[in-house]
């Protein structure tokens, strides 16, 4: 048995040597001085040599300590070294093995997503630690960093997402913890103000749009309701809309800077559907230059209270807004698997610099577009009049 006296006297020599402790336990001296613990065993009758640290950070007592989990790892038929590495693993390696279990039955498109979120974000950053060496910090820094580029949402969903994956880590034994399971993202992210608008839940989305178009009231507000559900703009943006900003050549609606919240311009692709609310609303403009008149005084447009009273009369008050529509849009969406980046563009959420302020409004147009004649077709659904939908739309 070695003593602390006998290793401190122990001097390199040209060639490593072994200074055995017993048990299959020695401290290898190295010809530069160095000194380290090993220890040799066989599994499944292969010969293995499993380190054990560095002398002096650890002590004589620790080696023997470690040497004995070890042995306790062989008796139960687990190989101490194959462990060890599992343990290392880089946390690219474990949040990959992750996914390919997590993805197993979800929508495709939004798995995909998670991915491309991940290796942009995450992998780039800290995929190459060992897994077990993470903590707190790094994956603060993480989304500090996300956030700081204006993608406050997508920086809470990606820890939420790192949080699965340390999750699985414990429960695969290869970390002996989640380190962020009590984090919240407020614990890290700046709070986001938020105005809660009264909006129906999705199960109840089919009833309010049959009621919509049952309305009896101005045909102006049956439509305007009608193309809001389909758009999801803001009130504002809807009521103030001037026939010049639609093109009919390209289907879209370029809704100007000045008209925006974002003070950045806007564009709406136009569904099938959408389209025909416009074509009919175009039959009966009289050749104004607004698209949503007020009733009593036809050169201003509509009011915010219209669109807001028309749904009292359809059974609708403290239970939906004009606004509810953009939630709703949003949470489906979102459920359905359409990439978040896609979504918060169309609502006109996009935090924009004053780099990419003039451009961020024709990012991705053509997924855009495929994603809002997607929408439109689910309503259609969901109104339960398919495939004559469009024609009842507008009836």
């Amino acid at each position: 048995m070695l003593t602390d006296s006998q290793i401190r006297r122990a001097k390199p020599t040209a060639r490593p040597r072994k200074i055995c402790d017993g048990r299959a336990l020695y401290l290898h001296v190295m010809p530069n001085g160095g000194r380290y613990w090993r220890f040799d065993y066989r599994f499944h009758g292969k010969r293995k040599t499993m380190s054990l640290g560095v002398y002096p950070e650890v002590s004589l007592v620790k080696a023997r300590a470690r040497l004995q989990e070890a042995r306790a790892r062989l008796v139960a038929g687990i190989d101490p070294v194959a462990e060890q590495r599992a343990v290392n693993r880089p946390f690219e390696a474990v949040g990959r093995e992750w996914y390919e279990r997590w993805k197993t039955g979800r929508n495709e498109r939004h798995t995909i997503y998670v991915l491309r979120r991940l290796e942009a974000d995450v992998f780039s950053v800290i995929g190459g630690r060992p897994i077990c060496e993470l903590a707190v910090p790094e994956f603060r820094d993480v989304v500090l960093k996300i956030e700081q580029r204006g993608a406050q949402d997508i920086a809470r969903r990606v820890l939420q997402t790192c949080s699965q994956i340390m999750r699985y880590a414990a429960v695969s034994g290869l970390v002996p913890r989640n380190p962020i399971s009590d984090i919240k993202p407020t614990d890290i992210l700046r709070p986001c103000r938020k105005r809660n608008y009264p909006r129906v839940d999705a199960k109840d989305l089919p009833a309010l749009l049959r009621a919509i178009d049952g309305y009896v009231g101005n045909e102006h507000t049956r439509l305007a309701l009608q193309l809001m559900a389909l758009t999801f703009v803001r009130t504002s943006e809807l009521i103030g809309a001037r026939w010049p900003e639609f093109d009919r050549k390209r289907n879209r609606w370029d809704i100007p800077a000045e008209r925006m919240k974002m003070r950045t311009p806007h564009i709406v692709a136009l569904s099938t559907q959408a389209r025909a609310v416009v074509d009919r609303l175009r039959n009966i403009s009289f050749d104004r230059e607004l698209v949503f008149p007020g009733d009593v005084n036809p050169g201003k447009p509509m009011s915010n209270n219209t669109l807001l009273f028309a749904l009292y009369r359809l059974g609708y008050r403290s239970r939906m807004t004009g606004h509810g529509f953009r939630g709703v849009a949003s949470t489906i969406l979102h459920e359905q698997g359409w990439p978040h980046e896609h979504i918060e563009l169309q609502l006109a959420h996009q935090e924009r610099n004053a780099v990419s302020a003039a451009y961020n409004h024709a990012l991705y147009l053509e997924p855009r577009a495929k994603m809002m004649q997607a929408w439109a077709d689910h309503l259609e659904v969901l109104r339960g009049q398919a495939p004559e939908g469009v024609d009842n739309l507008v009836a």
